[in-house]
């Protein structure tokens, strides 16, 4: 099992562990960039943009600037992502088909798209858009965002529920992506994919190399300039 994070006790709400994780990935968009947010936990970085910075969100249903979650009771039933969650608009929000909002991704208009997983390799392939057996409602947008945009986060959590690796030597589910993902965020660590394999950059407040190591299946290389995790 993945040990406890400091300050965040046993059975703690999967609130907190998003919350670390979607703080960090937010401190990576840069000025003047065009991000996709993938369904779930990633739609949570719109609510953690950095001040001062100003960047286009988009959603493959047809929206281009998308604002953070409403406010309670200020919902507009007509303003939903690709989730089918209501958000807001920022001004200047534009509408389109999902096939034109598809151009703009397969042109390589995307600089960050940020996705779940249910594995991840050493080889940064990316397994997040079924299980063998299970319902199955579309394979969604992955496909194409990993395929094309510029760069490719995912943020996850670091194990499964029961406490299996969700790093691995080899993806074990089917592929979504071959060796399409440039930087793994979750809860317990940053870690970056290079050509040589899997490099820890970063380690939540609380815990030890060997802990994240515990908890990994796949080859970390430890940094030479490791850090602590701020998110």
């Amino acid at each position: 099992m993945s040990p406890t994070l400091q300050n965040q006790p046993a059975g703690a709400p999967e609130a907190d562990k998003r919350e670390r994780i979607v703080k960090r990935v937010a401190r990576e968009l840069g000025n003047g960039f065009y991000v996709n947010l993938g369904i779930g936990m990633p739609t949570l970085v719109a609510n953690h943009v950095p001040p001062g910075v100003e960047v286009v969100l988009q959603s493959e249903n047809g929206m281009l600037g998308v604002g953070p979650y409403p406010i309670a009771g200020t919902e507009d039933a007509n303003l939903i992502n690709a989730g089918k969650e209501t958000v807001s608009e920022l001004p200047g929000t534009s509408y389109f088909s999902s096939a034109d909002s598809f151009a703009m991704i397969r042109g390589g208009h995307v600089d960050l798209s940020v996705l779940g997983a249910m594995e991840v390799d050493e080889e940064g392939n990316l397994a997040n858009w079924m299980i063998p057996g299970k319902m199955l409602k579309g394979m969604g947008g992955a496909m194409d965002l990993v395929a094309s945009a510029r760069r490719v986060i995912v943020a996850m959590e670091h194990t499964t529920k029961d406490g299996r690796p969700k790093i691995l030597h080899r993806c074990t589910l089917p592929i979504t992506g071959l060796k399409v993902v440039d930087t793994i965020a979750t809860e317990m660590a940053w870690i970056k994919v290079t050509p040589e394999g899997l490099v820890l950059e970063e380690i939540a407040p609380g815990l030890t190399v060997d802990d994240v190591k515990c908890a990994t299946e796949a080859k970390l290389t430890v940094s030479a300039t490791i850090r602590r995790m701020i998110s």
